[in-house]
């Protein structure tokens, strides 16, 4: 594909827009140095990921700290409002359709917020708040907030016509994303090496299908040499994506890139064929279209019944006594374990990965129009974004949750009972920041902020979920209209996609998986791309051909 590029756009041009963005008197006559005079009142998502053993995530230690410091702070009473966090986005869907969603909400999806941002009600008012007019005015009490984010990275989505601020996305301070596990005792006991190409990969896969009763015994029959789970998408990329070519441009991963499981990028079908071949190879676990949530397999890989999986590069390492990594040195032997490898290179030899920016890739704040107290809900965003805030919420109390070592380092220690964290790191409190934020001691920790796991296991998975990344280009092109009209449907097709072409035959995978990528596009796909190609033109200059 030949692309002409023609760079016209100037950033004189986009200066000259948003000075001509007028914004409205949003003072708060109540807020006065620093503090409300009146106790405001407002409510905050938080998600509920039904863990075994967690706590109530809206009513816990966490919390409490929380409601503390915003009530003396700032004169703001703080209400947790629970979302589920698997059923994010239509949960959220319904609670802003009743006019009930929490005044500060987030959402890994960033249409649901343009949709309502878009829907504007009898007086004209769009079902979003506008965050320009208060970051603008109030930018001298947001000194965490900025500091976190940056002021570019805070105005990231600002729409480049109109200067509307939706959304604040918040920060990936630890940008490693998915790395691929295999047990390193059942290498051991069949004397292979650690994988580092595909096909190594699939031979390994093969040899624990074929020696299931030297590794399992009587459990030979629940041998899974590889699994998944219905979100095929991010739970194989590493594997999809090693099939797309090096030689890809920015304005190719922007134009087919609206996924963001990279379901448009090129050849990327072809790693969904290789799945196929393995599920009708019998390397895959068979049941992985049946649980629409984790703890079936959770429970597979505890046991000690499968041999490989990808995903986020801490996954097996997580929730401290009850790590995946954990049981297993407990149900099979102190030798068991998942170890991080890295080997799906691409035709460049390169094991690229496809990294989400630090910003723009995680979860979007918004304030919904049914929310009353927009000053005071912000003021939480940047309580929410400071270091000493931060700093408490992944660490906790010392003695308890963690010790300082001599050389700076935090070592977590495993929670129990009102101190356990129901997410890693508390990302779902720290809702502007996601992953170790810990200043000058953050390296230093990371590798131990996973107790009973070896130091150097965690430090490999952390390189490899982010070595050879490629950050694609931002381009900041505003709403793009097409996106906000397939809301999650487009979504949902994906997902059926990929479970029907990988559980079909190897005969009926073409036909399958181009009929349901004809179906995407029909959607809403393809004009998705078209807009995408014109706002290229229209705001960069650039004039994409295929």
């Amino acid at each position: 594909m030949k692309r002409i590029l023609t760079l016209v756009l100037s950033l004189a041009l986009l200066a000259t827009m948003f000075a001509t963005v007028a914004f409205a008197d949003v003072e708060d006559p109540g807020f006065v140095d620093g503090k409300f005079t009146e106790t405001r009142h407002i409510t905050v998502e938080i998600y509920n990921r039904n863990n075994d053993g967690g706590t109530d995530p809206t009513d816990n230690v966490w919390t409490k700290y929380i409601k503390e410091q915003m009530l003396e702070r700032y004169n703001v009473d703080v209400t947790f409002v629970s979302v589920g966090r698997w059923t994010e986005q239509d949960d959220l869907s319904n609670l802003l359709a009743a006019g009930s969603a929490p005044d500060i909400s987030y959402t890994y999806g960033a249409n649901t917020i343009i949709a309502y941002a878009n829907m504007i009600d009898a007086n004209g008012n769009p079902g979003v708040i506008d965050l320009a007019p208060y970051l603008e005015t109030y930018k001298d009490q947001l000194g965490d907030l900025i500091a976190l984010l940056g002021e570019d990275n805070l105005y990231y989505d600002q729409d480049p016509v109109t200067g509307a601020v939706w959304m604040i996305e918040g920060r990936r301070t630890d940008v490693s994303r998915i790395t691929t596990f295999i047990r390193k005792d059942w290498l051991d006991a069949l004397n292979l090496a650690e994988p580092t190409t595909l096909q190594e990969f699939h031979d390994c896969l093969v040899a624990f299908r074929d020696n299931a009763e030297l590794l399992l015994g009587d459990d030979a029959s629940r041998m899974i040499p590889y699994t998944t789970s219905t979100d095929v998408g991010w739970r194989n990329d590493l594997l999809s994506v090693s099939f797309v070519p090096e030689d890809v441009d920015d304005e190719t991963l922007f134009v087919y890139g609206y996924d963001d499981r990279h379901l448009l990028y090129p050849e990327y079908k072809e790693g969904i064929r290789v799945l196929n071949q393995w599920y009708n190879e019998g390397l895959i676990w068979k049941d992985f279209g049946l649980y629409n949530d984790s703890t079936q397999e959770d429970d597979n890989m505890k046991a000690g019944f499968v041999g490989a999986f990808m995903h986020n590069w801490d996954y097996p390492f997580r929730n401290g006594e009850d790590s995946i990594n954990a049981n297993l040195a407990r149900n099979v032997g102190e030798n068991a374990m998942f170890v991080p490898v890295d080997c799906f290179p691409n035709d460049a030899g390169i094991t690229r990965k496809y990294m989400g920016a630090a910003v723009g890739s995680d979860r979007k704040i918004f304030f919904p129009s049914t929310n009353k107290e927009p000053l005071a809900s912000l003021l939480y965003v940047n309580f929410i974004s400071s270091a000493e805030t931060i700093y408490y919420l992944q660490t906790g109390l010392e003695g308890t949750n963690y010790e300082v070592m001599e050389d700076g380092a935090i070592k977590i220690l495993p929670a129990t009972g009102e101190w356990i964290k129901n997410s890693g790191n508390n990302i779902d409190y720290t809702m502007t920041c996601n992953g170790l934020y810990l200043g000058d001691a953050t390296a230093a920790s990371l590798a131990l902020s996973y107790p009973g796991i070896p130091a150097d296991v965690v430090i490999k998975a952390n390189l490899y979920g982010q070595n050879n990344g490629r950050y694609v280009k931002h381009y900041n092109v505003g709403t793009i209209e097409s996106e906000t009209k397939v809301g999650s449907s487009l979504t949902t097709l994906r997902d059926e996609l990929f479970t029907k072409a990988i559980t079909g035959t190897p005969e009926e995978f073409d036909a399958t998986y181009d009929s349901y990528i004809e179906q995407y596009l029909e959607r809403g796909g393809l004009e998705i791309i078209l807009e995408r190609i014109e706002k290229l033109a229209e705001f960069y200059g650039i004039q994409y051909e295929e």
